[in-house]
């Protein structure tokens, strides 16, 4: 009778086992002790009438075979590999410009007197439609100190979209420059994208558990893929204007993202102002929101 619960009890923890894809099984001839995946059982044989929460106690007249199951902690790899990361949140910029020098420069223009000077104001974000949108082909976590201190790096396509509460607008003629339209706009968006690779230190503070406290710090790189103004109005309809608009190439900014439970969030803030110094323009965009991801 007692072995005959020791195998019910084997078999229906192996039949758990099978959920996690881990059927193994591993007994000892010299103990009492059978691991089955992930949980190892250990066999008393003693008289009495030994109960806890942690074990299950069936009793065979003057017998009682005590079952304890433990769960072993799983082997974590050096390397993990995630896939296919989304962020969505807002973006904005600090803006630093002195605008009546930048106003004695090329970069700013006035077509029209009636239009006015282009100014801070001209600049002047919806910030609630103002968006950033990234997708990370992958991210790595490299193990450096018993998984608690990590390096995390990766590969992704930053997008930024600034909607304009304004009659902004680039062109591209000769030379690039902005100016003040004429019309009024039901949508004004100047739309950036990056390839970036970020490397952050990461640092684990419940390397045993999935959901846990982390954080991340470090900086990233990325290079100007694509830059276009998108302007729809009564007038005009629909209209793009594409080009690089004396923006700087290279953007080099500082990352975080924090980890509380199933929760991620993520910040960045660039250390290098958006336009190149010709333009006399200096703003540094920010973003911060939500990460999809596993860890």
């Amino acid at each position: 009778m007692k072995k005959l619960v020791l195998i019910a009890v084997i078999f229906m923890i192996a039949k758990a086992g099978n959920a996690q894809k881990d059927t193994s099984i591993i007994a000892s001839a010299n103990t009492d002790t059978v691991r089955v995946g992930n949980f190892v059982i250990i066999k008393k044989n003693k008289p009495g009438e030994i109960s806890s929460n942690s074990s299950n106690v069936w009793k065979d007249w003057d017998k009682t075979v005590d079952v304890k199951i433990e769960r072993v902690p799983r082997r974590q790899r050096n390397i993990t590999t995630n896939w296919w990361i989304m962020d969505l949140g807002f973006a904005n910029y600090r803006d630093q410009t002195d605008y009546a020098y930048a106003q004695a420069g090329s970069y700013f223009k006035t077509l029209r007197p009636q239009d006015g000077k282009v100014s801070e104001s001209s600049y002047a974000l919806n910030t609630g439609k103002s968006s950033n949108f990234n997708i990370w082909l992958f991210m790595q976590k490299l193990n450096v100190v018993k998984h608690v201190v990590n390096l995390k790096y990766g590969l992704g396509y930053e997008m930024y979209n600034y909607r304009y509460d304004s009659r902004l607008s680039y062109r591209k003629d000769a030379s690039n420059y902005v100016y003040n339209d004429s019309i009024s706009f039901s949508k004004n968006k100047l739309y950036v994208s990056y390839i970036t690779v970020p490397l952050m230190l990461h640092i684990n503070t419940t390397p045993d558990r999935r959901r846990g406290f982390n954080f991340s710090v470090g900086m990233s790189a990325g290079y100007l893929v694509d830059s276009r103004n998108k302007q729809i109005s009564a007038e005009r309809g629909k209209q793009k204007t594409n080009g690089n608009f004396n923006f700087e190439p290279w953007r080099f900014a500082t990352i975080g993202e924090i980890g509380i439970g199933p929760v991620r969030l993520y910040g960045s803030y660039s250390l290098n102002r958006l336009q190149k110094d010709i333009t006399r323009v200096e703003q540094y965009p920010y973003t911060v929101g939500i990460r999809f991801s596993s860890w």
